[in-house]
């Protein structure tokens, strides 16, 4: 929420969408987790509320009610009634921001779909932080492969396990030589981004 808040205000309904499309339908945001979150977030002063106004709809006709008579009920008939709607956006703040920046760059466990939210979001980090992240993950899945490099698979093990185990190994290394990719063309970026302050 603080990632998508701090790249614009957004109405609960729109945040909600939002998050559905960066997340994918498997974290289930609910407007019933949404809220409360919401609430939590501004009442520690990372986010705030705003009120705008929405569009205007069509008009709702009168009904004469029988109790309102001759020129008067004409003249209710064919005054325009407003139906613009204010709606409730929420803002990031600078205390937001900082605490954005803190969860993308604080020490992470091994876990997939945190490592997934931080990097849909990496884009807010800078240079060194985006380089440093990755370097972090790739320590963790080089930690996750060493065992089952150093350990074969038991003789007692039923293929189906073994053809797991043999899995796990094959992704993790892929992970790994996709992150080894990102690394390099991270730290290229990092050092045209150097040479161009130099020159500047």
């Amino acid at each position: 929420m603080l990632g998508l808040l701090n790249e614009q205000p957004l109405h609960g309904y729109e945040l909600k969408k939002r998050l559905s499309e960066t997340l994918g339908p498997l974290w289930g945001i609910s407007f019933g987790s949404l809220y409360p979150a919401l609430r939590r977030l501004e009442r520690s002063g990372a986010i705030t509320e705003t009120v705008s106004e929405g569009d205007d709809g069509p008009a709702a006709p009168i009904v004469p009610t029988g109790s309102v008579k001759g020129d008067l009920a004409a003249a209710l008939r064919r005054r325009p009634r407003s139906t613009r709607r204010t709606r409730k956006a929420y803002r990031l703040t600078d205390a937001g921001r900082e605490l954005f920046i803190e969860l993308l760059t604080a020490p992470e466990t091994d876990d997939e779909r945190s490592f997934a939210l931080r990097l849909s979001f990496c884009r807010h980090l800078t240079g060194p932080e985006r380089l440093s992240f990755l370097e972090r993950r790739r320590t963790q899945l080089t930690q996750r492969l060493a065992p089952v490099r150093r350990t074969a698979p038991s003789r007692t093990v039923d293929r189906y396990t073994r053809s797991l185990l043999e899995h796990r190994a094959q992704t993790t290394q892929h992970d790994l030589e996709w992150i080894d990719e990102l690394i390099a063309e991270e730290r290229e970026l990092v050092e045209r981004t150097e040479e161009g302050a130099a020159s500047a």
